[in-house]
């Protein structure tokens, strides 16, 4: 995103706490924002999600609802981590989309800033593999502990591993 992109952002979303406060906080951390049916969606760098969670939470935005992932493979970045937040005050939601590459299959944990995101991460990495940095305790929630590989990986082979 350029900064003539980050400048219409914040001039179309100037109303929206989230936008405003991630630019003014951490202006490198929203690499694209999207509106669309009344959504946002912001596509935050991996590398800032956690600090972005925080301001998010702190412009009032109070309830995580979900963490989920998606796959793109074979594309990259591969993995999409989706943070759904909402604040009840604001009667609004907002979308934040941390790429994640192949290679570097890390993420910070935002349990630090939502506890509730525990059980979240540690599904998104028993399914998908996407680790959590700082995760107080990232083990498998869904699959058995000799479970080998993450079973909602495109790649993964639709009887399992032989």
């Amino acid at each position: 995103m350029t900064l003539l992109d980050k400048d219409a952002v914040l001039e179309a979303h100037a109303r929206n706490r989230a936008v405003s406060s991630l630019l003014n906080a951490i202006p490198d951390a929203i690499l694209d924002a999207q509106y669309d049916r009344d959504e946002l969606t912001l596509t935050i760098a991996k590398d800032h999600i956690r600090e972005a969670a925080s301001v998010v939470q702190q412009a009032g935005y109070n309830f995580l609802e979900d963490v989920t992932c998606v796959d793109w493979y074979p594309s990259e970045p591969r993995f999409h981590v989706v943070y759904h937040i909402l604040s009840h005050k604001l009667k609004e939601r907002v979308r934040l989309v941390a790429p994640v590459e192949t290679i570097d299959c890390t993420i910070d944990s935002i349990t630090p800033v939502w506890p509730s995101a525990n059980f979240y991460e540690r599904e998104v990495w028993d399914l998908f593999g996407v680790r959590f940095n700082g995760h107080p305790g990232l083990r498998r929630i869904m699959m058995p502990e000799e479970w080998e590989g993450h079973p909602l990986r495109k790649d993964y082979p639709v009887e399992g591993y032989r």
